[in-house]
């Protein structure tokens, strides 16, 4: 798999004070943290995983990204979920 190295580090490596995960992540574990960083870019990362990978993103992807959430674009991932209901 390819991965752009200049769109991912390693979590633990990354000047973040405060990772957070949505009030819906499951109990089991199975969450994505988000972090914002100083240069004001985004890092996301597996909470299983809290010192592998993070992607990091611009506010613009983050922000395309959550305006198709919003939308309904990405539904079908999780089909039937009550989740996927974001307002």
């Amino acid at each position: 798999m390819y991965v752009d190295k200049a769109s991912a580090a390693a979590a633990d490596q990354l000047p973040v004070t405060r990772w957070r995960k949505s009030r819906a992540s499951n109990p089991s574990g199975s969450c994505v943290e988000v972090a914002e960083l100083p240069d004001g870019a985004i890092a996301m990362r597996n909470s299983r995983h809290p010192a592998g990978p993070a992607l990091l993103y611009t506010r613009a992807e983050i922000a395309a990204f959550v305006t198709g959430v919003k939308a309904g674009e990405f539904d079908d991932l999780c089909p039937g979920s009550s989740a996927m209901n974001v307002t």
